[in-house]
């Protein structure tokens, strides 16, 4: 009998969904769909890692096309975006933090990663 087969979604709360929701769609890019939600494209990974510190204990990672120009996006939109941009074989890595403080993770994958 097959088990998991994949991630079916990410849900969390938020003390004010509507406005976070506007937030993500705003600065993201993410468009939502009636219910509220979006349905993302790609393969999505799953990972367990040891804890880092933060008092979150998830982390969404969002795959972007030119995470320098979006970071920069941001910045100039007035967010909170990390200076600790990382460059590695899988990609590159900046994170921006939300309206509720989550640290989002963005992606921009590696020739070939995508």
């Amino acid at each position: 009998m097959q088990r998991v087969t994949g991630i079916g979604g990410i849900f969390f709360t938020a003390a004010d969904p509507v406005a976070l929701r506007a937030w993500y769609q705003e600065h993201l890019g993410i468009q939502l769909d009636e219910w509220g939600g979006a349905e993302l494209t790609g393969p999505v990974i799953w990972n367990i890692a040891e804890a880092s510190g933060s008092p979150k204990s998830f982390t969404i990672n969002y795959r972007v096309a030119d995470l320098n120009g979006l970071l920069q996006l941001l910045r100039d939109e007035g967010r909170t975006v990390s200076e600790n941009a990382e460059d590695s074989e899988y990609g590159k890595f900046g994170w921006v933090i939300d309206p509720e403080d989550n640290k989002v993770e963005l992606w921009e994958p590696a020739a070939g990663r995508a």
